[in-house]
């Protein structure tokens, strides 16, 4: 077991977790003398009639919620959380539920800084540790099983003015309760339950494998990739099974509560920089990349990335692999997982960036693009716990080799 010198854990989110977790809302909300909530979600997860679901868990109770905002985009975006906050304060409410994925938990979370703060300003809060005071209660309920957002102390908003994404952090952005009901994912096309069952796993290896790692993180990381590996083909293969769904979504929260404690390194650093650049999904970014980091970062970290075969592949792959392949074994079992995916979603889980297409079929990450990408990787923080270093050559040859979905040359690696 990796123990460092020194380390920090805190992660202070009640989880409520269950079939019926959804009807804890109003004692959740009471418990913290809030009565008149705010609900936050996005047009997808309104129209699937889980806003619904929400208001008839708590219309029975002494809640009241004094307005609905379902209009979130799919990047959480600074003037939204604006738009949002000035409602919120027309309409007297004390407090939250935010519905959906990250994108709405991102912008709750920006929304909770202003008219916590009493601001209109959110550019003053941006880094971390800028706010120094409780918000207001903020209930989360995630609709997807990837972000994490409803156990981490950080929200990524996008300034689309200025083609970039901005990091705020802080232990006051937890949320105060986080609602894990499997039937907030029963809507989920497979392709979505994918990408970010994905995102999660990413979350977990990251956070298992960086520099800020530490015993605490890794039972978390280690739980989450053992409960996405056995559960993920089946849900997508069985849609209606709440309990591989309710599996996925505690998956997602234990690699959240994990990655909020050591961070996370260059495969978010890339993935920030392709969703600011090209506006595509988090979450199918980091299952592509995922596999480049493991690799780019092998002579740093493959004794950590060889104990990730257990979780992902189970005890009886895992004893009888030789210890010095199990690394190796263990990227190749995520790159067969995204290929499994995209066996059972059609094609719709992209393997390598060139595969990323929109709706009338036009490539969303164009070759010509990865050299702002990369630029703009260098300027995102979390690359800082990253085992190697990287400057703007080394995330244009991952970058090159994950858009041709090519192995990545390890001779061409840095060895600082």
């Amino acid at each position: 077991m990796h123990l460092p010198d020194y380390y920090e854990f805190y992660s202070r989110v009640k989880i409520i977790s269950g079939r019926r977790a959804l009807e804890q809302i109003p004692a959740a909300l009471t418990r913290m003398n809030a009565r008149n909530p705010m609900i936050i979600s996005d047009k997808g997860v309104s129209g699937a009639g889980l806003v619904k679901l929400v208001l008839s868990a708590v219309k029975k109770s002494k809640v009241q919620v004094r307005a609905v905002f379902d209009d979130v985009p799919p990047d959480s975006e600074v003037k939204v959380v604006n738009r949002v906050a000035q409602l919120y304060r027309a309409k007297g409410c004390d407090s939250i539920i935010a519905v959906g994925g990250g994108s709405v938990l991102d912008t709750a979370k920006g929304v909770n800084i202003l008219v916590s703060e009493n601001s209109d300003d959110l550019m003053k809060f941006t880094g971390f540790n800028r706010i120094k005071r409780r918000l207001k209660p903020l209930v989360a309920v995630p609709t997807t099983s990837g972000t994490g957002s409803e156990m981490t102390l950080a929200a990524v908003i996008a300034d689309h003015d200025k083609n970039f994404k901005i990091i705020f952090g802080s232990n006051f952005l937890l949320p105060d309760a986080a609602v894990l009901d499997p039937r907030m994912t029963l809507t989920l096309p497979a392709h979505i339950t994918a990408f970010t069952a994905m995102d999660a796993m990413t979350h977990a290896c990251e956070a298992y494998t960086c520099l800020a790692k530490n015993p605490l993180s890794d039972a978390a990381a280690l739980a989450a990739i053992e409960l996405i590996s056995t559960h993920l083909l089946r849900v997508i293969k069985k849609p209606k099974d709440l309990d591989g769904r309710l599996a996925l979504a505690n998956a997602s929260s234990l690699a959240g509560m994990s990655f909020s404690n050591s961070t996370v390194g260059m495969v978010h650093s890339m993935g920030h920089a392709i969703g600011g650049v090209c506006r595509v999904p988090h979450g199918l970014c980091m299952s592509m990349l995922l596999p480049y980091g493991l690799e780019y970062n092998f002579h740093k970290s493959s004794q950590y990335t060889a104990e990730l075969l257990l979780p992902l592949a189970g005890a009886e792959v895992y004893a009888a692999t030789p210890k010095k392949e199990r690394a190796e074994k263990a990227i190749a079992y995520i790159r067969k997982m995204n290929q499994d995916l995209y066996d059972a979603t059609g094609g719709r889980h992209a393997r390598c960036l060139k595969e990323v297409v929109d709706a009338s079929g036009t490539a969303m990450i164009p070759v010509e693009k990865l050299p702002e990408i990369a630029r703009t990787a260098m300027g995102d923080a979390v690359q800082f716990y990253n085992p190697e270093d990287l400057d703007y050559n080394d995330f244009m040859m991952v970058l090159e080799s994950a858009w041709e979905g090519a192995p990545l040359d390890r001779k061409r690696v840095k060895k600082g």
